[in-house]
């Protein structure tokens, strides 16, 4: 179980690779910054987590339900073949969801799409548009 007296803050690495895009219930949600796959990080706020059984039950099915209604807003935003979803954390270690939107242009296809290519940087205005269409689809607070 989380330390619920700790306070919580994203991972220096996660915060350092993505743009933050807003809050679920649970979840920071996190654009990591490679434009080569329209590529989110769901990142549940609890301090001293790092495994999906670490999190008691309720934030269990409220992070699956916040891992469904991610992938669902990344199919509809880009029309994707496929959604991958890994929580792996060997390089960070604090929990965070992978939810990427695979398509079988992409240059990784099929394969995972770790360290197959070398991260392309967003444009201001692409990353800007991105941002606004998932928390438009997630219906996060502000997104108007």
């Amino acid at each position: 179980m989380s330390d619920s007296a700790a306070p919580w803050s994203p991972h220096p690495q996660l915060a350092s690779d993505t743009h933050s895009v807003g809050d679920l219930p649970l979840s920071r949600v996190l654009i990591i910054k490679d434009a080569n796959f329209p590529w989110v990080v769901l990142v549940p706020r609890r301090a001293g987590v790092s495994e999906i059984f670490d999190l008691d039950p309720a934030d269990r099915a409220q992070l699956m339900d916040e891992i469904t209604r991610t992938g669902a807003a990344l199919k509809e935003i880009t029309a994707c073949a496929k959604i991958n979803v890994a929580a792996l954390g060997n390089v960070v270690p604090q929990l965070h969801v992978h939810v990427i939107a695979r398509s079988k242009s992409d240059a990784a296809w099929p394969q995972p799409v770790w360290g197959k290519l070398k991260p392309t940087a967003y444009d201001t205005r692409t990353l800007r548009e991105f941002a606004g269409l998932l928390a438009r689809a997630l219906n996060l607070p502000g997104a108007g």
